[in-house]
């Protein structure tokens, strides 16, 4: 099994897909417990949910589950939300505060370096060389990470979830452009709900390669699980008509990004002559 598989496109936009990989090699599997077993805090089908909406639209997905390690956290374990109840790089718990586990059988630091080198490294070297190529071609890269999660998880955050919850870091990751048009249209999405920078904020990805004073724009999109599965649990699957009904309008935000290309690349251009 690759660490990250790449579906390259000629546009601007660059699709990361870190979580809806399932692959646990065999030496870790055998060391999880029955609630490791069942991969609940997968991104499930994600990487099915954006497929072919933008068709010149570049896809990094990594190909390993995010109990392998978690290829949206800081390679050196610092925590994205201090104070907060969060899982690690390599999570020993589930987002419900569960262990993965058998007792005593939790990666030790050597294993989680070893694990960084293996499978974290191999995605981001893909992704970095993946936005570098697309903002060589257009003068920018604008990174749309593709997350999802379960509408109700009381360890992470009280009540339900909005549908749409778009990250920006508080606004530092992107041009002021790219926010605007996709949280206009999440918040004109009939029959969903919306917010902007609330418990997600973007993860290490969106917060690492978001420069766009350097012509690299990120920002994250996690969705509620509810809006394209038929359920929340296993067997966690695919529902056709409510994955359908969301992909007219996730279809419409990607447009958007790419057609706002060309402008923020002249943007960029005219900062860089200024400087």
């Amino acid at each position: 099994m690759q660490p990250v598989e790449v579906s390259r496109g000629d546009g601007p936009v660059v699709l990361g897909v870190p979580h809806a990989g399932t692959f646990v090699p065999g030496d870790i599997k055998a060391r999880l417990n029955e609630t490791g077993l069942k991969l609940a805090d997968t991104d499930w089908h994600v990487d099915r949910l954006y497929a072919g909406l933008l068709p010149g639209a570049t896809m990094v997905k990594a190909n390993f589950h995010r109990y392998v390690i978690d290829a949206n956290r800081d390679p050196e374990g610092v925590s994205l939300y201090p104070g907060q109840n969060t899982t690690t790089l390599c999570p020993t718990t589930d987002f419900d505060g569960r262990p993965l586990y058998e007792d005593g059988q939790e990666p030790d630091p050597a294993e989680i370096d070893a694990r960084r080198v293996s499978w974290h490294a191999p995605y981001h070297a893909a992704l970095a060389a993946e936005l570098e190529r697309v903002r060589t071609r257009h003068g920018i890269a604008i990174l749309y990470d593709c997350h999802s999660i379960r509408s109700q998880v009381p360890f992470l955050f009280e009540g339900t979830l909005p549908d749409f919850n778009t990250g920006t870091n508080n606004s530092a990751t992107c041009a002021p452009e790219i926010e605007t048009a996709v949280v206009g249209r999440t918040g004109a999405a009939e029959g969903y709900t919306s917010v902007l920078n609330g418990r997600f904020k973007g993860g290490w990805t969106t917060r690492y390669y978001g420069r766009p004073e350097e012509g690299l724009h990120a920002i994250q999109m996690e969705l509620a699980q509810e809006t394209h599965l038929a359920s929340e649990d296993v067997p966690f699957a695919y529902d056709p008509a409510s994955a359908d009904r969301l992909r007219v309008h996730l279809k419409d935000i990607l447009c958007a990004l790419e057609s706002l290309a060309p402008s923020l690349a002249n943007k960029t251009i005219q900062g860089a002559t200024h400087d």
